[in-house]
């Protein structure tokens, strides 16, 4: 099991959400604790340990510590917006 640490980054992202994506986004960041590489996830091109997770318009950006056994989420914001 996995610890998920949501950054002061992403914790501003997701009070900026409307209520129905922030609905449909903490399931996803749950189902991190079990598995943090599920299999709607990519790796981040030219990252060491970034990955992302499409919750429809939206990515969740986070690395993964298999050491520490820890999911870092860095980012939730709509595709057009993330990747800037």
């Amino acid at each position: 099991m996995y610890e998920v640490l949501v950054e002061h980054s992403a914790e501003r992202d997701l009070k900026r959400l409307p209520k129905s994506v922030f609905a449909r986004i903490i399931p996803h960041l749950s189902e991190l604790r079990q598995n943090p590489r599920p299999p709607n996830c990519r790796k981040i091109t030219g990252s060491e340990a970034s990955w992302r997770v499409r919750v429809g318009d939206y990515r969740i950006i986070y690395e993964v510590d298999d050491e520490l056994k820890k999911v870092m989420v860095m980012r939730i914001k709509h595709r057009r917006e993330v990747y800037r």
